[in-house]
């Protein structure tokens, strides 16, 4: 019978470890343009979207409000986006970026590119990973 305790036998610390490696790499490639990992998902959200909630963004970053709100207030002390009340729902607050933000976007555009190589995966061991860890995700939303 295999121990269920012994970390080998754990699916949960190869995800764990394999996911801040990733992170790790992409410091190299965020520092200059002053965005921490998270701060990156974030934009490149609100790049695609345009504007959000912070309860649109938690959901799309599966982050809650009090990960989210002290990131954004430092986003907006560096002026990259602002947050304010929503006009229809004074309860919810509408990220949009800043004439700053958006320019950011052209000096992030080859990150994906650079980040390539450090996946040393095939094309499609790449889509299959991909696939299952959104599988994963959508099985971690429904139990919620």
């Amino acid at each position: 019978m295999k121990d269920p305790l012994l970390l080998e036998n754990q699916l949960c610390f190869p995800l764990y470890a394999a996911a801040k490696e990733v992170v790790r790499c992409y410091r190299p490639f965020l520092d200059p343009l002053g965005l921490t990992y998270t701060q990156y998902i974030a934009m490149m959200a609100l790049w695609e979207h345009k504007v959000l909630t912070i309860n649109q963004l938690g959901k799309l970053l599966y982050l809650d409000s009090g990960t989210l709100t002290p990131m954004l207030k430092k986003m907006e002390q560096a002026g990259l986006l602002v947050r304010r009340r929503s006009e229809t729902d004074e309860r919810s607050v509408v990220i949009n970026l800043t004439p700053k933000g958006e320019a950011l976007r052209e000096q992030a555009v080859n990150i994906p590119d650079e980040m390539a190589q450090y996946v040393k995966l095939n094309a499609n061991d790449t889509i299959q990973l991909y696939h299952l860890l959104h599988r994963l995700l959508g099985n971690h939303n429904a139990v919620k």
